[in-house]
């Protein structure tokens, strides 16, 4: 990758793109890293930024993003602005020589999160995609368990993410929710997501224009299949993803920090009577009711996590464990999931995540 040899010791400068929402998260998390000095927070508003910064302790604020890439001592940038805005910051950060972490989604349509991964390999710098929970100690050991075979091949993936929430203005509850639950499957799952179509239901009652609650099922390789469950209309929060292997179950519950993770030994065991089949009518179905492990896990703050990452990639010169090919391949299947809404449900193929030269991650 281009770019100056970092050396491990050495801090890398970063500028925060946004201060609104996110961006004060990111901000903290920089200013705290030992691998980051945060050099500068960029707002539009920069009474908005100015907060920011005083919250931190104290940090260059300037309105001008022009300002911030033409900084020779600025290394990266993190984006926290509007999905909208994603491309034409990226590609005139990458343009600059800078790399860059940007938050999810990568970008509001997938050819346009190609152009930012195209043009970031070209150019040999880090686009990193902001997937915070890949980097929860929880996802983390999800992760390491399935590398493992602990659960055994995958059958079945089940994500619930819904709660009273707050109806976005540009996005349905699709673009604004799954794709946390999208980035988690790629994160865990052997060879990344790899559906090849998505069927998507959604519904409008509050007559808002777009999806408030969605239902998104995604065949996946060998017979398993993914189900999404998303809502801004429910009283009641659950964060929740079951994943089922022929080994163990697991289950994720962000919601209970007692008992994060759970695995279960329970499940079917299907016994073939005659070799050679796998007709159903000639096999034994039995219950395997096993015990119930719960992982010790450690805490530390995702976002950490994410500031290690980042500076980690761009110093060994390397995509990051969230690439931007890993981004594109959510935004493949959220913009499938729109067009299956259009055909009232029916299944819409995925485009292939991966650009020319990529690999899965």
């Amino acid at each position: 990758m281009r770019g100056s040899d970092f050396s491990v010791s050495s801090r890398l400068n970063v500028a925060v793109i946004g201060a609104g929402y996110w961006g004060p998260n990111l901000a903290r998390n920089f200013r705290a890293s030992p691998d980051w000095n945060l050099a500068a927070i960029c707002d539009l508003d920069i009474e908005r930024a100015q907060r920011v910064a005083d919250g931190v302790g104290g940090v260059p604020v300037t309105p001008s993003l022009d300002d911030v890439l033409a900084d020779p001592g600025i290394d990266a940038i993190a984006i926290a602005t509007p999905a909208r805005t994603h491309h034409p910051i990226v590609l005139k950060a990458l343009d600059a020589g800078k790399h860059v972490m940007v938050e999810k989604p990568l970008a509001d349509e997938r050819a346009r999160g190609v152009e930012m991964v195209e043009r970031a390999r070209a150019n040999g710098l880090v686009l990193m995609a902001d997937h915070t929970y890949c980097y929860t100690p929880a996802v983390l050991k999800i992760r390491e368990l399935i590398a493992d075979g602990f659960l055994g091949d995958i059958l079945f993936v089940d994500s619930v993410r819904i709660n009273l929430g707050l109806i976005q203005p540009d996005v349905d509850v699709f673009w604004d929710l799954a794709p946390h639950d999208l980035s988690i499957m790629d994160f865990v799952l052997p060879g990344g997501l790899d559906a090849t179509t998505v069927s998507a239901h959604g519904a409008d009652p509050l007559r808002t224009g777009k999806s408030c609650v969605g239902y998104l099922a995604m065949p996946l390789q060998n017979g398993a299949i993914a189900h999404v469950h998303v809502n801004w209309l429910s009283p009641t929060k659950i964060r929740q993803m079951v994943i089922g292997g022929t080994k163990r179950t697991l289950v994720w519950d962000d919601l209970n920090p007692q008992q994060r993770v759970s695995v279960y030994d329970r499940g079917v065991d299907l016994a073939l009577q005659s070799a050679g089949t796998a007709d159903t009518r000639d096999s034994t179905i039995s219950y395997r009711l096993g015990d119930t492990w719960a992982p010790a896990l450690p805490e530390r703050e995702a976002l950490a996590n994410v500031a290690a990452e980042f500076a980690a990639s761009i110093r060994e010169k390397r995509d990051a464990r969230t690439s931007g090919e890993s981004g594109l391949r959510v935004l493949s299947v959220l913009e499938a999931a729109t067009g299956s809404l259009g055909r009232q449900g029916a299944p819409y193929p995925v485009a292939s995540g991966h650009t020319n030269g990529d690999h899965a991650s």
